[in-house]
């Protein structure tokens, strides 16, 4: 009885309970019709034209108690309740400026809709299972490439080529140092001396394999930009975006601040990163696992786990426990019904740990109560106990097949949740929300300002 009573409890100070109970609450005190109320919380639009209430001489809780409150709640429920009053969009104010929320996030699928507009995004929550509409900032994100999401904030490519960090929460945006000063571009300008066009040399450390080309300013990300992740440098006290590029999946940095790429030669071939003890991580597409230390005038490696066997899509990521872990990802394409078109669909998914003593994989045959997201997004690795709407033992997965992505837009994206107790898989809504232009990819929504 003990157990159900605690369990009660917990049920009724979730989160999202606790919300509505506190904006109900709210409506009697005020002696508001709950028509009012209602059209207030039922906005779908997640940066929504603030509600005025006027509070007179009623009661109102301390703000120091709303605080606490305030601090609980999910980012949506965040933005509806500083929606309310004047008194309450204070508090959310006073609770990002002053770096006090700090409560984890349910990822969200980041996507457009052809028929919103180019410059409208929407985010289907995982949590709530309802997407939120989003209005972001010039260029139009339907006109980007989305190439990398990581703590809240999406990595584009506009049709320039030109990257830019973009918070859709906030719709901060950050111009990141200019393409040219990857290695492997230079600018081509005309008479007048504008910009025209970029000379590509698909060039390794080691070889010059292909004729340099030139491509016009919208083309060269077709053949650049592969992946791209934002992770915070705890000992610089500031960020790095790691970018995955082509020729030959090669790595360049760069610091938030500088005004160039730096390129990490001379090894190739790397599908995913991530950032852990000062360390960039990153995995071969045939396992290999190097470390990069950034933090120096000089860029240091060591091998971490060498060749083990090929897959065209590997992943990298941090378990709770602190272990590296490797995720192999299988597919096989087939032709569509309807108009001609090609449909690639996961069909397995291996996980491994890594032992770094012996430098070898161990198998992995359940997540227990652990989740993975894939995609085009720096891959996560979250606790079912604290997201209790995702489903544990799961691998919730998006499309970042990279010839697909860019070489068949309109094609059907493949989008779903994997099951590794049956290895099998289930669609996440049915039917699809979203377009397939530009690939939908996971977010952890974000309050962040850098």
């Amino acid at each position: 009885m003990k157990a159900c009573s605690v369990a009660m409890i917990f049920g009724l100070w979730h989160p999202w309970n606790l919300c509505s109970l506190l904006l109900r609450v709210l409506r009697k005190l005020l002696g508001l019709p709950p028509s009012l109320m209602k059209k207030s919380l039922e906005r779908k639009h997640i940066h929504p034209a603030h509600l005025e209430i006027e509070v007179g001489k009623l009661p109102e809780l301390p703000q120091d108690v709303l605080m606490d409150i305030f601090a609980l709640l999910e980012i949506p429920d965040l933005m509806r309740a500083s929606s309310i009053c004047s008194s309450w969009r204070s508090i959310h104010s006073s609770l990002c400026s002053l770096g006090l929320y700090k409560r984890p996030q349910t990822p969200c699928l980041f996507y457009t809709s052809e028929s919103a507009g180019d410059t409208v995004a929407f985010l289907y929550s995982l949590a709530e299972k309802r997407s939120y509409k989003l209005t972001l900032p010039e260029p139009p994100i339907r006109t980007r490439y989305v190439i990398g999401s990581s703590n809240g904030w999406l990595v584009t490519a506009d049709e320039r080529s030109e990257m830019h960090l973009l918070n859709p929460i906030t719709c901060e945006q950050i111009a990141l140092p200019s393409v040219i000063t990857i290695e492997h571009v230079t600018p081509i300008f005309n008479e007048a001396g504008a910009l025209c066009m970029y000379h590509y040399s698909p060039h390794t450390a080691e070889y010059f394999n292909d004729e340099p080309r030139s491509l016009a300013l919208a083309t060269l990300r077709n053949y650049l930009h592969d992946k791209a992740f934002v992770f915070y440098d705890a000992s610089a006290g500031g960020h790095i975006v790691a970018l995955i590029h082509s020729p030959y999946g090669q790595l360049s940095f760069a610091r938030l601040g500088d005004n160039k790429w730096t390129w990490v030669p001379p090894h190739s071939d790397f599908q995913d990163c991530i950032y852990k003890d000062g360390l960039l991580y990153a995995v071969t597409l045939h396992g290999k696992i190097y470390a990069f230390d950034l933090r120096g005038p000089m860029v240091t490696t060591e091998l971490i786990l060498d060749m083990v066997e090929y897959c065209w899509n590997k992943y990298i990521v941090q378990a709770p426990c602190g272990d590296l872990l490797q995720i192999w990802r299988t597919r096989e394409g087939s032709e569509d019904a309807g108009p001609p078109s090609y449909v690639i669909n996961t069909t397995n998914i291996k996980i491994y740990k890594v032992d770094t003593r012996a430098k070898k994989l161990v198998g992995i045959n359940s997540l227990d109560d652990h989740v993975f997201l894939l995609g085009h997004n720096q891959t996560l690795c979250l606790s079912a106990q604290e997201h209790l709407q995702l489903k544990a033992n799961r691998v919730y997965f998006t499309d970042d097949e990279e010839t697909y992505l860019y070489g068949w837009k309109d094609n059907r994206r493949d989008i779903g949740i994997f099951d590794l107790a049956n290895n099998s898989c289930e669609e996440l809504v049915s039917p699809q929300l979203w377009s397939n232009w530009p690939t939908p990819v996971w977010i952890t929504p974000s309050l962040t300002r850098l």
